[in-house]
């Protein structure tokens, strides 16, 4: 079964060395948290906030060697109240888990997002 794994995270700058070590720590987390595999991940889709331009976060994915998972960039929205400074990732992937059982990881400022749903960076 496919199912989708959210994550997110923020950043403290607009500085494309902050932005990947970020966005690499949460899809190491994602991965970890769900046992997925990236030979599992069917794709990966990157959104940044409007206020983040400094380089593509799917770039996080190839420097840690996820070279043939199929990633895309996109835009989030700039809606007035969103959060500002954040990434956010959906990676599809090849799982036996039933999607309660799906861990979203949510990192830094972008806990308040899906508080709901949130397994943080201190709740390992």
């Amino acid at each position: 079964m496919i199912r989708g794994i959210r994550g997110a995270t923020t950043v403290d700058r607009d500085e494309a060395g902050h932005i990947l070590e970020r966005t690499q720590e949460l899809l190491l987390e994602m991965a970890r948290a769900n046992d997925v595999r990236p030979e599992e991940m069917s794709s990966i889709c990157f959104t940044m906030t409007p206020d983040l331009r400094a380089t593509f976060p799917a770039e996080a994915a190839r420097k840690i060697g996820w070279r043939y998972v199929p990633v895309i960039c996109m835009r989030e929205l700039d809606v007035p109240h969103g959060l500002p400074n954040t990434v956010r990732v959906l990676m599809q992937a090849e799982t036996e888990k039933m999607q309660e059982e799906v861990r979203h990881i949510y990192q830094y400022g972008a806990v308040v997002l899906r508080e709901d749903l949130v397994q943080s960076r201190e709740e390992g």
